[in-house]
């Protein structure tokens, strides 16, 4: 068993059950921390378990854990480089409770459960900072699912190198953004990493050139050389963006394009500025389909949409046990890869060392094969094909074709290219296609 997580109210054994460091929060991000003493039954009910959950979790290396309801129960899982492993599972109060908890520390309101919340809280764990961040979605019933994911602060996920970009991508971004000029997109589904995304775009142009300004709610994120722009009482985006302007702003984030009045203004304010924003869409292609939909201006979109990315994030080979193979000249034609491809990498298996029947078991990555994960990332831009096909409604399919037919980059050939880099491997690619 490679990993054995949490423990069952039916667990009477206490003798093997594992022993780990214990999470230290330290404060919400945004500020507001609670007057503990004034929720003590939630503190004596919720504080333990859910420092519990958060320590194994952050000692598994799991950078997501949901908790949500099922029935009488409450179920924890943990995300561990993208695959799921069941953690635990508990009586449905407690997982309440433990929700609350969290909620409560991360400073966001604890009576809401009809609307979704998002937060952060700063926290410690085996000498590493990290962030904590606090997501709750509303179910029937007055329940609440919990998203929490994990972030160590030591390691930068803001800009595009960050996150694996290409060289020519981070060029033709830097060439779109500094237009000061048009809509650059992050399309992904929620908790994809799209916010991320869309704040590599961000940090794709030169600070030292253009003045950049963001109106997005990063939930207490701070962003270095990024002016973070405050909505004035009484305010709309309208007359932020406007505001913004006038004080010079050249390129400027807002939050995900969700409604039709907010994507209109953002696209009509992209006629003065470079505008950065987000659209929940499964790629790029869908995502400027959804913006026709939403927006209900065809002319528009194609007008002001200069390129949208989107990523799959796929496991990273660990370093310390992947095994080096030849591969054969037939799948290297097959997979696209360059006939003089010497050697490529997976993950290690019985039989790769004769000597030996089983495969040593690495304490690194846990057994899995993979440690971390990266982007696979795909970019749009809208050349005057695609804005024809826009123009007649933004058929996804159709923009996917033009796409490919310009030599766009894709999410199979930068998988290729991160094959090619020996940085992951032919059978992750086909696991991440599969599950999507």
């Amino acid at each position: 068993m490679i990993f054995g997580f949490g423990r069952r109210d039916d667990d009477d054994d206490d003798e093997d059950e594992e022993e780990f460091e214990s999470v230290i929060f330290q404060g919400a991000v945004n500020g507001k921390n609670p007057d503990l003493t004034e929720n003590s039954r939630l503190v004596q009910a919720g504080l333990v378990p859910a420092k519990d959950m958060v320590s194994e979790a952050l000692s598994r290396r799991a950078e997501m854990i949901r908790l949500e309801p099922k029935g009488k129960a409450a179920v924890v899982t943990y995300f561990i480089d993208g695959v799921a492993y069941p953690a635990s599972k508990m009586p449905a109060q407690r997982g309440l409770a433990m929700t609350q908890m969290l909620k409560l520390l991360a400073g966001l309101d604890i009576k809401q459960r009809s609307k979704p919340q998002k937060g952060g809280i700063k926290a410690e764990f085996d000498e590493k900072d990290f962030e904590l961040r606090i997501d709750t979605q509303p179910l029937q019933g007055g329940a609440e699912r919990l998203i929490v994911r994990a972030q160590d602060t030591s390691v930068s996920l803001e800009k595009p190198r960050d996150l694996g970009f290409s060289e020519s991508l981070i060029e033709k971004i830097r060439e779109v953004g500094s237009s000061k000029q048009g809509l650059l997109l992050a399309a992904g589904p929620p908790f994809s990493g799209v916010t991320t995304m869309a704040i590599a775009l961000l940090r794709s142009v030169d600070p030292y050139l253009y003045s950049i300004y963001c109106v997005a709610d990063l939930g207490g994120r701070e962003l270095s050389h990024v002016r973070m722009f405050e909505t004035k009482e009484g305010d709309n985006l309208e007359t932020t963006l406007a505001r913004a302007r006038r004080e010079d702003a050249d390129v400027i984030m807002v939050d995900a394009l969700s409604d039709k009045e907010q994507a209109r203004v953002v696209l009509e304010e992209c006629k003065n500025l470079s505008i950065v924003s987000e659209i929940p869409a499964k790629d790029a292609a869908e995502g400027i389909a959804r913006l026709v939909q939403l927006v209900g201006d065809p002319k528009l979109v194609a007008e002001q949409v200069k390129v949208v990315i989107s990523q799959k994030l796929i496991r990273v080979l660990c370093k310390k046990c992947r095994h080096a193979y030849r591969p054969n000249p037939k799948l290297l034609a097959k997979v696209g890869l360059p006939p003089e491809t010497s050697v490529l990498y997976r993950p290690p298996k019985p039989g790769d060392d004769e000597d030996e029947e089983e495969v040593d078991f690495c304490e690194t990555c846990g057994g899995t094969g993979y440690f971390g994960r990266t982007g696979l990332v795909e970019a749009i831009e809208v050349n005057d094909e695609i804005k024809q096909i826009i123009l007649k409604g933004g058929e996804p399919n159709g923009i996917r074709s033009a796409a490919r037919a310009a030599k766009m980059q894709t999410f199979q050939s930068d998988g290729i290219r991160l094959v090619a880099e020996g940085r992951t491997s032919l059978e992750e690619l086909q696991r991440a296609f599969r599950s999507k």
